[in-house]
Parts: C-alpha cells; sequence; structure tokens
C-alpha cells in the first residue's frame, strides 16, 4: 500500500497528497469511485473504505510506474466522443485532431474516404460521426486493433455507418478507389529516444516506428495512392515534427498537386497532403 494512503482517508485528503499531476489523481479517483466530476467535489469529505482503498491503490501505483491513464481507464476523448483504448492500439492524441479538420473540409459531399492504419478507429468514427454523407472504410494490419475499432464503431454510429477490413495498407482492397485518403502511419525513427520515454512505452511500438527512418510507410501509401485514389481526390498524412518536407517531396515526385503542410495548434507542420491531378 503507498505511505499516503491509509485508512479513512477522504477523498480530499487523497487528492491533495497524491504526487501525481492533478489531472491524472481526479480521473483515477473517478474511474476507482465510480464518481463524476460533480460528485467527487461534493463528496469530498467522504472517507475511502477498505475495497475503495486497495483499488485506488491498485490504479494509482500502475500510473506512478509510468502507465498511461488513457490505458489504465480503457477510455480517451478524441474530438469530443469518448473511445474505447487497450494498448492493443495507440492512444489518440490532440494533435491528431487537425487531420480530421482537414479531411471534413476536404472530402467532397457524399463521397468515400479511407482510413489506413485505424488503430482505435478515433480518425475514422469521428469523420463517420460529423458527416454522415461519407462513405467511410477503414483498414488495419492488427486485428486486435480492428476488435477496439469495432467496439467503438458499436458505441458511436448506426450500423454499417463504418466498414472495416483487416488489410496490410492497399493490399486487401483490391482495386478500389475511394474519394479522400487519410491516414496516421508509424512514423518514429528507428531508436528514438522518445520510444523509451513517458507513455510511449507502453504503446504499441510497431504503430508507433517504422523500425527504419520514419518515411516508409509514406513511401508506400504515396506510392500507391493513384491506385485507390480518385482523380481530383486528396491524401491527408499525419507526421512528425520535422518530416513535413520529406512527405511533400514525396508528394510531388508522385505527381501530387497542390501539395501543402498544415500546422497544429503548437505551430508545428503536423499534417501533409496532396490532390491526385484531374487527368
Amino acid at each position: 500500500m503507498l505511505d499516503w494512503l491509509h485508512p479513512g482517508i477522504s477523498i480530499a485528503e487523497c487528492e491533495n497528497a497524491s504526487p501525481l499531476e492533478r489531472i491524472d489523481t481526479r480521473l483515477l479517483l473517478m474511474h476507482g469511485l465510480g464518481l463524476t466530476r460533480t460528485q467527487l467535489i461534493t463528496r469530498s469529505g467522504q472517507a475511502l473504505d477498505a475495497g475503495q482503498l486497495q483499488h485506488i491503490n491498485i490504479l494509482f501505483q500502475r500510473r506512478l510506474q509510468g502507465e498511461p491513464v488513457a490505458y489504465i481507464l480503457q477510455e480517451r476523448e478524441f474530438f469530443g466522443l469518448n473511445f474505447h483504448i487497450t494498448s492493443d492500439v495507440l492512444i489518440p492524441r490532440p494533435d491528431t485532431e487537425l487531420l480530421v479538420e482537414l479531411a471534413l473540409q476536404y472530402a467532397p459531399a457524399n463521397s468515400s474516404l479511407l482510413d489506413l492504419g485505424t488503430g482505435s478507429g478515433a480518425i475514422a468514427i469521428a469523420l463517420a460521426h460529423q458527416r454522415p454523407d461519407l462513405q467511410v472504410s477503414a483498414v488495419d494490419i492488427s486485428a486486435a486493433a480492428l476488435a477496439v475499432a469495432e467496439k467503438n464503431a458499436r458505441r458511436h454510429l448506426d450500423t454499417g455507418r463504418l466498414r472495416l477490413l483487416r488489410s496490410n495498407w492497399y493490399e486487401g482492397l483490391g482495386g478500389e478507389k475511394f474519394h479522400t485518403l487519410v491516414s496516421n502511419p508509424p512514423y518514429i525513427v528507428e531508436q528514438d529516444p522518445h520510444l523509451q520515454q513517458g507513455d510511449l512505452r507502453f504503446e504499441p511500438v510497431d504503430a508507433l516506428t517504422d523500425h527504419a527512418d520514419g518515411l516508409t510507410a509514406y513511401r508506400h501509401l504515396i506510392s500507391k495512392a493513384h491506385l485507390h485514389l480518385h482523380r481530383g481526390g486528396w491524401i491527408l498524412l499525419e507526421h512528425g515534427y520535422d518530416q513535413a518536407e520529406a512527405v511533400c517531396a514525396l508528394l510531388k515526385q508522385a505527381d501530387f498537386t497542390e501539395v501543402q503542410s498544415w500546422r497544429d495548434l503548437a505551430g508545428i507542420e503536423r499534417v501533409s497532403g496532396g490532390r491526385l491531378q484531374q487527368a
């Protein structure tokens, strides 16, 4: 038992004594005690019983060992929706909301869109939820990830609103074409020290890095895009903070037009894309 947790400790005392960040402490207490944010405040003087104490101790131990809060709670908010999250998928991050915003802007009305490497399904589901006119498909090579995505789709979308397919990028699609392609592929360079730091230590490594120079997925997605993208359609790709120039170069080499990058809220070039020539 953590030394600051003791029989009779109140919720407020637990909050104040916790060595974790305040937001993490509150989220773990809400989850462990089954309370809403309001209830956490109104019941702040309530003492924890033995069972609650034991449960809270386990949750806090896991976080103190570095496990991401999203994996402990098995929940993460993204684009206004709560997603079920497991260690089989990446944790959706606010940076990726830019990719969703751009796809909403560039996807034509009543068109088809493909999310490549969908993971939890956060991108595809957010798009389908915002744009009922879109025919959204999503692929992933991981069966475990697709199971998570399917659960999230059932939570947020009507049956049949999202088509999920197990595929290694384009391989399972035959000659099918879409009006918009989006992806947040693995882009961290092999042996980048960040892979051994913070939350990344707990996330699926194959979804983080290509085990090479960080551009392997972009080369494949861009070079094969013309086989699966209608003329005039856009491909939009999230990438690392220093990869915009390289990704744009790949797009230009593949004869995409209107090639450009967009900055996230931190001012970092986070998404690059281009349009397949009309003819």
